[in-house]
């Protein structure tokens, strides 16, 4: 007898999208083993990605502040050195450390406002306590991600990249007047909107193979458009040495926190945790583009890759220079143009720079470039960085709640930086510290997700063994929450069957891990008008259900008995999600009434 289950919308959605996202000009997935050559081939080709964008933004924090020239070629040394170790730990599994995917990593634009403040109020030793105390505070989100979930969300994400742009835009028009005395001042302005327009112009509307490079390839027509005003200081670069390293300028820590170290504290804090939500967004896009066919999101590999981050930005506070971060961007741009995804590129990517941190007249040629270069160079990374944040929120998707904690937050922070009212309220140390605008606009995006998080319908909630032997006590639970919310006997039963399914998906060989220890399994359910979230939180699931349901279809009819559970659990559920993180698994499940 054969019986078929009819399939929910949603769901029947969901199987088309996967079959259509296939990506078959993936010509190597990341545990594919590709050829030397083509690895590093590929390597090089990331490297003239993001090699520029490393040098110009490292040099761009510290001459802002007026740093010595010692200390500049330190830190573009120490910057690559860190980048490539990043490049490689991304690609590696090394316990939970690594991604196991090409991650392209660089200095991130997010902490040049932060930083220029912190060397200006202390220096290089006060950079490198902040960063290393901002590497720790990463580190801990990364392992607590699973419960910030909910607080930590891509609406304050994206309200707070969008006013770290805000307020870089000050350095980036610094940068278009910086030319030697005696030079015509239409000098920095023109060579300024060369590089933009010739980078803005590649990026709008050029050939698909040169976008990816439209940064660089603007920044050399800059450098051309600069050489008539003889913008450029040759000697500098003549006196580098071909072959070497600089001399070590660890800063090391300052023990000793002021009150502008208390103040900026918070500041590296929140833009520390921006970047870790936007990293879970760059290890989810990796993840999409990488494979011939898709798969669920594993967020085991996105805490690892997390991990090998946290490490890239305590080596960068222990070198005092700026810190680092994943560009998805590029990474994905990388893997469509060449269809190789595989980890041995990683490993050589990391490997070509460290040999180019070798080389200083290499990083010298880029050191050399004209600060109106820079600006404008800046003013598209700025563009594309705002840009950043309105995607992060759109794919959040912008409920009128959602955008009202999104606008209060940018607002009162772009608001609060132009004139801050609690220093006048406060005075100083209490307003300068509450009073920044990212800080302030970052608390306000935090305070009203959580509003809304502990206002939302109460959960009720039970604690159970992974184990049928308690299947009574959730069919039990589930038919009590149902009687209470008014329910017919055909959503009952539905609910209760829904519940029972994903039980046994979960029960599934390979769930009992520690020496036979059966895991524990708490479920939380919680009305929404018409419809019931139920939450599965348990661990050591090696299966992510998300793709066995997506590709029931593919199959002619049942291999085993496991895929009659998860056709049942496709019949009765409206969606199923399915969140796998390092030591914990949670499947998110919607039943409609």
């Amino acid at each position: 007898m054969v019986i078929h289950f009819g399939k929910c919308p949603q769901a029947e959605l969901e199987v088309e999208l996967a079959s259509s996202r296939s990506n078959r000009t993936i010509r190597y997935e990341p545990d594919e083993r590709c050829s030397p050559l083509v690895a590093l081939g590929v390597g090089a080709q990331g490297i003239t990605l993001v090699l520029a964008p490393t040098v110009l933004i490292v040099a761009i924090t510290v001459l802002a502040t007026g740093q010595g020239e010692s200390y500049l070629t330190w830190s573009v040394f120490a910057a690559l050195l860190i980048v490539g170790i990043t490049i490689a730990l991304q690609a590696a599994r090394i316990g939970r450390l690594g991604g196991g995917h090409i991650l392209i990593t660089g200095v991130t634009p997010n902490f040049i406002a932060v930083s220029v403040l912190a060397l200006d109020e202390g220096g290089p030793s006060m950079l490198a306590s902040l960063i290393v105390l901002s590497s720790i505070f990463y580190l801990g989100v990364v392992t607590w991600l699973p419960l910030l979930r909910r607080i930590i969300t891509p609406v304050v994400s994206g309200s707070v990249l969008m006013l770290i742009a805000a307020l870089i835009l000050p350095i980036c028009f610094d940068r278009l007047s910086e030319v030697p005395q005696g030079t015509s001042t239409v000098a920095g302005p023109l060579v300024s909107l060369v590089t933009l327009v010739v980078s803005t112009l590649l990026v709008l509307r050029g050939p698909g193979i040169w976008r990816p490079l439209s940064l660089l390839i603007g920044i050399v027509a800059g450098c051309v458009a600069a050489i008539p005003f003889g913008l450029y200081d040759l000697a500098s670069l003549a006196e580098a040495p071909w072959v070497g390293i600089p001399e070590l300028e660890f800063p090391g820590l300052d023990v000793t926190p002021t009150v502008g170290f208390w103040a900026l504290l918070p500041m590296f804090l929140i833009v520390t945790l921006v970047q870790a939500i936007k990293s879970i967004g760059d290890g989810v896009v990796v993840q999409q583009v990488a494979r011939r066919r898709p798969r669920a999101t594993d967020f085991r590999l996105i805490q690892g890759s997390m991990y090998a981050t946290g490490i890239g930005i305590l080596l960068s506070g222990i070198a005092g220079t700026p810190p680092t971060t994943s560009y998805s961007s590029l990474s994905v741009s990388l893997i469509r143009l060449t269809g190789v995804a595989a980890r041995s590129v990683g490993y050589a990517m990391g490997a070509i720079l460290l040999v180019i941190a070798m080389f200083p007249k290499v990083t010298g040629v880029l050191l050399i470039i004209p600060s109106p270069v820079m600006g404008g160079f800046l003013l598209v990374a700025v563009a594309m960085l705002f840009l950043e944040g309105i995607q992060t929120l759109s794919r959040a998707g912008l409920d009128p709640q959602k955008a009202i904690v999104a606008g209060l937050a940018f607002s009162i922070g772009l608001g609060m930086e132009g004139h801050n009212i609690l220093e006048d309220l406060l005075g100083s140390p209490w307003g300068t510290l509450l009073g920044n605008g990212i800080t302030i606009g970052a608390v306000t995006a935090i305070v009203l997700t959580a509003f809304l998080e502990f206002t939302r319908p109460k959960g009720r909630r039970l604690k159970v063994s992974l184990d049928n032997s308690d299947l009574p006590k959730i069919d039990a639970f589930l038919q009590e929450l149902a009687g209470r919310i008014g329910w017919d006997d055909t959503s009952t039963d539905r609910l209760r069957s829904a519940g029972e399914e994903t039980l046994s998906s979960l029960l599934q060989p390979g769930y009992e891990r520690l020496e036979g220890r059966t895991a524990r399994l708490v479920i939380t359910a919680r009305p929404e008008g018409r419809s019931v979230e139920l939450e599965f939180v348990t661990a050591f699931e090696d299966e992510n259900l998300e793709d066995r349901l997506a590709y029931l279809d593919e199959q002619a009819e049942a291999e085993d008995e496991r895929e009659i559970t998860f056709r049942l659990l496709r019949h009765y559920a409206s969606s199923v999600r399915h969140q796998k993180y390092q030591g914990m698994d949670i499947v998110t499940v919607r039943v409609d009434g």
